[in-house]
């Protein structure tokens, strides 16, 4: 079952994935071009990150409720409507501050309500005992999509944007039928019986409180939301003070792919050493490389720098994230996945509607080396944290995982273990 259905969802993610990467590009370009004000298109961003990360709540409760493959064919149905509408206002060039921010809206909706159901399908289809090289895989997988996205974006815009919806629609119309395909290969999650009284709320909230009934996860929350403001908030300040200085799109998209080509590389080393490095120690590594280059960018102005340091601060995500989410799920019971998946990405997103805030008017009131200089402390503080934090030291190699999980468990309340 797992040879046969995960490659069917890897497709179908992939495709889900690559049509986010796509507007997630084109669209702070085409504010960018259509309102010349960086603190407008930081506006956009910052709310559909926000709506992503309310929809994501929303989306958790969804996956631990219902058919999970069955929610993959609807996001991705919802998805290629999404992308016709986008086709439409760019051939009737209809784009404005409104339309950009209601289409980025449209898809953080999207992204959030479908996203976790996507990756908590993956608990359905995968061992636990394959979950960290699994990830890996999947982090190998982000890696093309990042090396390959943002260039492919650049490339596209530059013909025109109606181009981009084309390519999205065609994105969403393979993540559809290969969901469809999965749907009828692997047995369908059964949500358990659930209370006729149970709300919505309550429900949510057993996710919040297994993950912090959790001493083995806690220590990843904080560090988690630090790191991806201040990376983040360092990204989109660096594509915003280049399409100000007038870099081409295409030429913005190939220093984005730098982030592609350290994944790439990273995501080759991940296999190698998941199974054989603690995660906590993955986790660190990866964080002083992010602070590293995040420190050094604010020296480096010439595209091709810009991309090199980029690609060697990234080159520890893939690992750090292949072992962390990988030991998470491994410790998350099927019945919370989608739930307490969403509340983990409340702290991994939640000050990420910051980042091009911070960024838009960092760049209008005190330039591009000090907005880049203030993600570089956020980014070591986050380092820092996770250093301090034993119980993310703790976390061994994927072959401890199972037996770390249960001794954790043990230590969890029973009433909020069970939840």
């Amino acid at each position: 079952m797992w040879r046969g259905g995960y490659p069917l969802w890897l497709v179908s993610d992939t495709a889900f994935e690559l049509t986010s990467a796509l507007i997630g590009f084109v669209v702070p370009l085409l504010a960018l071009m259509v309102t010349d004000d960086p603190g407008l298109a930081g506006i956009i961003g910052g709310v559909g990150l926000a709506v992503r990360v309310v929809s994501s709540l929303i989306g958790g409760v969804l996956a631990d409720r219902h058919n999970r493959v069955l929610l993959m064919v609807l996001g991705a149905l919802v998805g290629l409507f999404l992308a016709a509408v986008f086709t439409a206002l760019t051939v009737g060039q209809w784009l404005t501050f409104s339309t950009l921010l209601a289409l980025n809206v449209g898809f953080a909706v999207r992204n959030g309500l479908f996203g976790a159901p996507n990756q908590a399908a993956l608990k359905d289809v995968v061992p636990d005992s394959a979950l960290g090289r699994t990830q890996a895989a999947n982090q190998g997988r982000d890696a093309v999509i990042g090396l390959g996205g943002a260039p492919l974006g650049g490339l596209l815009l530059g013909i025109g944007a109606p181009v981009v919806g084309v390519a999205m629609m065609l994105c969403q119309a393979v993540a559809a039928t290969f969901a469809s395909v999965l749907s009828r290969r692997v047995a369908p999650f059964v949500a358990p019986e659930r209370d006729p009284d149970s709300r919505f709320l309550r429900e949510l909230g057993d996710g919040f409180r297994w993950v912090f009934s959790r001493p083995d996860l806690q220590g990843s929350l904080v560090v988690s939301t630090l790191v991806n403001l201040g990376f983040n908030a360092s990204i989109i300040t660096i594509i915003y003070s280049l399409q100000q200085g007038g870099s081409s799109p295409a030429t913005i998209g190939l220093v984005s792919g730098g982030l592609g080509v350290g994944m790439l590389v990273g995501a080759a080393l991940a296999p190698l050493l998941v199974p054989r490095v603690p995660a906590g120690w993955l986790g660190i590594g990866g964080l002083a490389l992010i602070t590293a280059a995040t420190a050094v960018l604010p020296l480096v102005e010439r595209p091709f720098g810009v991309a090199l340091v980029m690609a060697v601060g990234i080159m520890g995500a893939p690992a750090l994230n292949a072992a962390l989410l990988g030991y998470f799920m491994v410790a998350t019971p099927s019945h919370l996945i989608g739930r307490a998946t969403s509340a983990l990405s409340v702290f991994a997103m939640g000050a990420m509607p910051l980042a091009p805030l911070f960024a838009g008017f960092g760049l209008n009131l005190v330039g591009r080396g000090w907005t880049l200089l203030g993600s570089a402390v956020i980014t070591l503080a986050a380092a820092m944290l996770a250093i301090l934090t034993p119980s993310l030291r703790s976390i061994p190699a994927e072959a401890g995982w199972v037996e770390h999980a249960k001794a954790h468990e043990r230590a969890a309340s029973p009433a909020v273990a069970d939840a």
